[in-house]
C-alpha cells in the first residue's frame, strides 16, 4: 500500500520527466512502466525519511539513459551527454513545473464543469475536435477559438495564483 500511495502521488512528475528525455510518448510510456517496476522491486531499499520523488527520478534517468543506450545502437536519438544535461536541467525544473501543475489544477476547478471537461476532452490522446465542436454546438473554427480563449484564461489565473504563492 505505502508503493501505491507513493507512485500514484508522483507518477504525474515521473511521467513528465520521462516525456522529457524520451522522444516518443509510447516508449516513454514503456520506461515509465519500468521504473515502475524497478521502483516496486527495490522498495525495501527506500528510506521512509527519503524524498521518493528524487529517488524514483533517479532510476527513471537510468531506465531513460538505458533506452536511449539501446535506442543509440541504431542512430535514432540524441547523443548521450546531451540527454544527461537534459535529465540535469529537467531535475531542476521539477519543482517550478510541479508549482505550476498545481496551479493548473487548482484553475481548472474555477471553470463551469462544462468547460472544464471539454477542455480536458480536448487534451484526451483520441480527440477528435471536429466531434468536441460538434458535442459543444460549435463549428471546428468556433470550437479552436473558444479552446484559444479558455486558455489564455487559464494562463492569465495559473500566472496570477503563481505570482500571489512567490510573494508569501
Amino acid at each position: 500500500m505505502r508503493f501505491v500511495r507513493q507512485f500514484d502521488c508522483h507518477e504525474a512528475a515521473i511521467r513528465a520527466y520521462v516525456r522529457r528525455l524520451i522522444p516518443s510518448r509510447i516508449d516513454a510510456d514503456d520506461v515509465v512502466q519500468e521504473v515502475a517496476v524497478v521502483l516496486w522491486e527495490k522498495l525495501d531499499d527506500f528510506d521512509e525519511e527519503g524524498n521518493f520523488r528524487s529517488w524514483a527520478f533517479s532510476i527513471a534517468r537510468f531506465k531513460a539513459l538505458a533506452w536511449i543506450r539501446d535506442k543509440g545502437r541504431q542512430n535514432m536519438v540524441l547523443d548521450m551527454d546531451v540527454v544527461s544535461t537534459l535529465a540535469d536541467e529537467a531535475e531542476r525544473d521539477e519543482s517550478d513545473l510541479e508549482r505550476q501543475r498545481h496551479a493548473l489544477r487548482s484553475c481548472l476547478k474555477k471553470l463551469p464543469a462544462e468547460q472544464r471537461r471539454l477542455v480536458a476532452n480536448a487534451y484526451h490522446r483520441d480527440a477528435r475536435m471536429e466531434d468536441l465542436a460538434a458535442s459543444s454546438g460549435r463549428s471546428a473554427a468556433g470550437f479552436y477559438q473558444w479552446l484559444y480563449r479558455t486558455r489564455q484564461i487559464l494562463l492569465e489565473c495559473i500566472q496570477r495564483q503563481l505570482a500571489s504563492e512567490a510573494n508569501k
